[in-house]
């Protein structure tokens, strides 16, 4: 068993160690000749991890996590409602434990207290391990702040999105499935217009978008006129918002004559994103630019309906014009936040290597089962075509999901489902991974955006949902590009272009 091996194994590390000259971080080993190699007495991990259920884990999954690793995990679980306050007032007080969860990537508490010096470098390190090793340069990058990697990054698919089709709709009026943006927008047309549902009813529309468009929708749709992810790198090496080029222009154009056209939800300004589903699920549109595994849901969302059979396309490659086949990620390049590691809690690098160790088991096959699907036999069975079924749900919301969100990695194995949608799914969002296009500025440091962006982009919002009504034109676009670039929308180009040159 691995725990009953790895003090022996830290042991050994610490003495090969010590012949390289590497000792304890307090000079100790120094002292007294380099003869003595420190030892890490470490046991014991502190943890402040997210909570996204409504309770902590009951049963028996802690346990055999400490089985694993040989060693003892105090968690301290954080609501995630609360865990901007919660993490904000920790950093503040210095009242941290041996692992900090750090999700919100975009916190200015965070990325201060980060580059602060605060947390370990632990780019060094990485390469001492099989897991962590094998972290993508591109999650990698993803994580850096100042050139630096301050705790093990979050592993997450890297881009999830795609369009979803409803294929009987398709059927039913003798069309191919859509692979570029012109033929979509001949579905989109056929959708409104030539009763894919055959009620003898003009009642369906293309697209159903909702009030997210910027952010969300519209935003990957984007990717495949050519526009960056959320920045871009010109030619000149200046970091600029890709809402500031050609490409991203252009795609304004083409979706606002879909929704002037009709072939796309009238409402979708003001469309939530539960009505938006509700929406699809009763039949009324059939073209979604989401996430991939959201099929899946409008699928279970219509059981008990006159909308019971809908199929759905799951489409990965839609490509326009000579544009390279891409889309944008839209999990921050793969990089779901960091398990950071104060360095006031963690004083020594032996330490330190019990901690990163301790992550990287977390990272093998039976406890990422375990923090996924929970034990076999108790929370789940492996049928005869070897697809995961759960034994009793609510027994694993109880027991397993909270865990979920703690796994290191989501990458470590993909887990057959008995629906062959939810498998399509993680074909098509791996399949991703190779055209996936990263935000560039995420790396790089600007004051300006950390305390101005919030602001500043809602007016290019704004002037994005007002062009797609037909309030202004595409020069009303530009004049609120002026306006944010006036308002410290230029000094945010400058810093991070002066950051991407100093990083480069």
């Amino acid at each position: 068993m691995k725990n009953k091996k790895m003090m022996s194994v830290l042991l050994l590390s610490a003495v090969i160690l010590g012949a390289c000259g590497k000792g304890s971080t307090d000079g100790s080993a120094a002292e007294n000749g380099g003869s003595e190699a420190a030892v890490s007495t470490k046991d014991t991990i502190s943890w402040m991890a997210m909570l996204h259920t409504a309770a902590p884990p009951s049963g028996e999954i802690e346990n055999k996590l400490e089985e694993y690793t040989g060693v003892k995990v105090d968690f301290s679980w954080v609501p995630d409602a609360s865990k901007s306050e919660r993490i904000n007032a920790a950093l503040a007080s210095n009242s941290l434990t041996d692992i900090v969860t750090l999700a919100d990537i975009k916190n200015t508490t965070v990325r201060s207290s980060l580059s602060s010096g605060m947390f370990w470098d632990v780019e060094p390190y990485l390469k001492e391990y099989s897991n962590l090793a094998n972290i993508s340069e591109d999650r990698l990058q993803s994580s850096r702040i100042n050139g630096k990697i301050y705790g093990v990054p979050f592993q997450k698919p890297i881009a999830r999105y795609g369009v979803v089709v409803r294929k009987d709709w398709l059927d039913n009026l003798g069309l191919e499935v859509p692979h570029t943006v012109e033929e979509l927008a001949k579905v989109a047309q056929a959708f409104t217009e030539n009763d894919p549902d055959g009620n003898g009813q003009k009642d369906t529309v293309g697209f159903v978008e909702r009030n997210e468009s910027f952010n969300v929708g519209f935003r990957s749709l984007t990717g495949y006129f050519g526009a960056g992810n959320w920045f871009t790198v010109t030619k000149d090496d200046e970091v600029v918002p890709s809402f500031m080029q050609d490409e991203y222009k252009e795609a304004m154009e083409w979706f606002r004559n879909i929704y002037k056209n009709g072939w796309m939800n009238s409402d979708f300004a003001v469309m939530a994103k539960n009505d938006q589903k509700d929406y699809i699920i009763q039949g009324k549109g059939g073209i979604v630019i989401t996430g991939l595994q959201e099929a899946r849901n409008y699928v279970d969302g219509a059981k008990g309906t006159d909308q019971e059979g809908m199929e759905w396309e799951l489409i990965n490659d839609i490509t326009y014009g000579d544009v390279d086949r891409r889309i944008l990620s839209d999990t921050n390049g793969g990089m779901g936040g960091w398990l950071a590691i104060p360095k006031e809690k963690v004083k020594t690098e032996e330490d330190l290597k019990v901690v990163l160790k301790f992550i990287n088991d977390l990272m093998d096959e039976e406890p990422y089962t375990l923090m996924t699907q929970g034990l076999e036999g108790v929370h789940y069975e492996i049928n005869a075509d070897g697809a995961y079924e759960k034994i009793d749900d609510t027994k694993w919301q109880q027991e397993v999901q909270p865990f979920s969100s703690s796994r290191p990695s989501e990458l470590v194995k993909t887990f057959k489902s008995t629906d062959p949608l939810v498998n399509l799914a993680n074909e098509k969002i791996a399949e991703n991974e190779e055209f996936a296009v990263i935000d560039p500025s995420q790396p790089l440091t600007s004051e300006t955006y950390n305390t101005q962006w919030s602001t500043l982009i809602e007016g290019i919002s704004d002037a994005y949902y007002k062009y797609m009504m037909g309030e202004i034109e595409m020069d009303g676009f530009d004049k609120a590009i002026e306006t944010f670039k006036k308002n410290g929308g230029q000094t945010i180009i400058d810093e991070f272009t002066a950051s991407y040159k100093e990083t480069k």
